[in-house]
């Protein structure tokens, strides 16, 4: 099993930025496929971006394509998410996973999960 821990999130005016940040400890994370989901009261949890082993490649839900970007620093057992151009939108609750050995937007195919962070983005 793999602890996650994320961090980075806040409030932020429309169209500004945040970086979040996800530290892995446990298992070895570098070996896996990380993501990024949000998740707002009483909706399901959807996918945002994910991330090869190797960093090599990601794979972003279309609503965040070309503002978010996602990242990994395997030295450092960590996956960020640089999110711009934030709209209200964007608020939810935002956590990190791993599990799988590939790309998926599948929340089942995840079996480690930090604990979330808040994003609040005001118009």
């Amino acid at each position: 099993q793999v602890q996650l821990v994320e961090s980075g999130g806040g409030l932020v005016q429309a169209g500004g930025s945040l970086r979040l940040s996800c530290a892995a400890s446990g298992r070895t994370s570098s070996s896996y496929a990380m993501g990024w989901f949000r998740q707002v009261p009483g909706k399901e949890r959807k996918f945002v971006a994910g991330i090869s082993w190797s960093g090599g490649s990601t794979y972003y839900a279309d609503s965040v394509k070309g503002r978010f970007t996602i990242s990994r620093d395997n030295a450092k057992n960590t996956v960020y998410l640089q999110m711009n151009n934030l709209k209200p939108e964007d608020t939810a609750v935002y956590y990190c996973a791993t599990g799988p050995r590939t790309i998926t937007s599948m929340t089942a195919r995840y079996d480690s999960w930090g604990q979330g962070t808040q994003v609040t983005v005001s118009s």
